[in-house]
């Protein structure tokens, strides 16, 4: 049984994409390892088919976080039996590539993000020096590389010559959570429509702002902000500066399972990315499929990889301008009873062809030569 590792800098606790390779590989034979990050308040992982393993860190973001993560995860690569390694995303390919060329072992590149136009990596000129010279220097180098949008294929391509494989982070058709929660259960209105914000990554840039302060103009509605980022406290502060606390809930995280029981159970999930960064304009988030299978419509900014997925399948609506008034006025119209039923329709017939299923096709191209 050929043995495969895949790393990542997440706690893996809500980091589905990574399950689902991880499942694909177990499925077809390999003993796989799947490697994350720990520290004392992170979740207890369930029990999985594929083993997992989490670096302790002392360290919870910036520089010495990467530092300590690179040494760390280059440590356990080396001393580790095994035929294939996966690095997911640039903050884990150096250590992954070093023990790839000292151990000859075959390295698969899976981008989640066009990294170096991450907002966070852009804006500070030293951090960017490294992160791009890491990728530079890698990069060409590279055999097989898998991406998560069509834009950022087309973008490496340009700038390495080398077209990665895409592999979108749909959710599996095979795997369907259970809706067992209720709206009162999960403190939802009856009376009114509900809105959903979710995610592991509410970060500046993601529309939380602009979203928030729409609700002056939605009376009638009930905005859910489920999961965390960096714009969380200031999210909160200005609910409460804008008198908005009886029609805004926060949500801490969730299991996958209990995050589906919120998005099937909203009327309206919003994806509202700015277009402020190559990382954010390039990007396809997971919760545009995760509404879709959910079966719920949903209003998106005006970037092309999210506007191409909501017009071509007729899910929900692009929104003119990310201000406040236009968010508002993208929900009202989306929310008129038959255009709103259309588009929940269009979600269960979208739904039949977005799967992980299909893009595991592609991964059965990647991955076929280490059968």
């Amino acid at each position: 049984m050929k043995r495969v590792i895949l790393s990542v800098t997440e706690d893996l606790y809500t980091d589905q994409r990574m399950d689902k390779m991880s499942l694909f590989l177990h499925k077809k034979g390999f003993d796989v390892t799947l490697v994350g990050r720990c520290y004392g308040d992170s979740p207890v992982l369930e029990k999985r088919p594929y083993k997992t393993k989490r670096l302790r860190l002392l360290f919870r973001r910036g520089f010495l976080f990467y530092a300590e993560y690179q040494f760390r995860l280059l440590l356990y690569l080396f001393f580790q039996k095994c035929d294939l390694l996966v690095a997911n995303d640039l903050d884990t390919l150096l250590p992954n590539y070093l023990v790839s060329k000292w151990r000859k072992k075959e390295l698969i590149y899976d981008s989640h993000e066009y990294f170096c136009g991450e907002l966070s990596v852009v804006n500070k000129p030293i951090s960017y020096k490294v992160w791009h010279g890491i990728e530079k220097c890698c990069f060409p180098k590279l055999k097989k590389v898998i991406t998560v949008s069509q834009s950022i294929v087309d973008q490496y391509e340009k700038e390495y010559g080398i077209r990665p494989y895409l592999v979108r982070n749909i959710p599996p058709a095979g795997v369907t959570f259970p809706v067992t929660a209720t709206r009162e259960s999960l403190g939802m209105p009856i009376d009114k429509t509900v809105l959903l914000l979710q995610g592991a990554g509410i970060n500046e840039g993601r529309g939380g702002e602009e979203i928030v302060q729409s609700m002056r103009y939605l009376s009638d509605y009930h905005l859910f902000i489920v999961g965390e980022g960096t714009v969380i406290p200031q999210l909160k502060r200005m609910t409460k500066e804008l008198r908005l606390q009886d029609f805004i809930t926060f949500v801490p995280r969730q299991t996958p399972e209990k995050l589906f029981n919120y998005t099937s159970l909203a009327d309206i999930g919003m994806a509202i990315d700015t277009d402020i960064s190559a990382n954010l304009r390039f990007s396809l988030p997971n919760k545009i499929f995760e509404y879709i299978k959910a079966g719920t419509p949903m209003v998106v900014s005006n970037l092309v990889e999210r506007a191409r997925i909501v017009n071509q399948y007729g899910v929900g609506v692009v929104t003119k301008a990310i201000t406040p008034e236009s968010i508002a006025q993208s929900v009202k119209q989306l929310s008129e009873p038959s255009h709103l039923a259309k588009c929940r329709q269009n979600c269960k017939i979208a739904a039949q062809e977005l799967t992980w299923e299909n893009e595991e096709k592609v991964l059965e191209e990647v991955y076929s030569p280490y059968f």
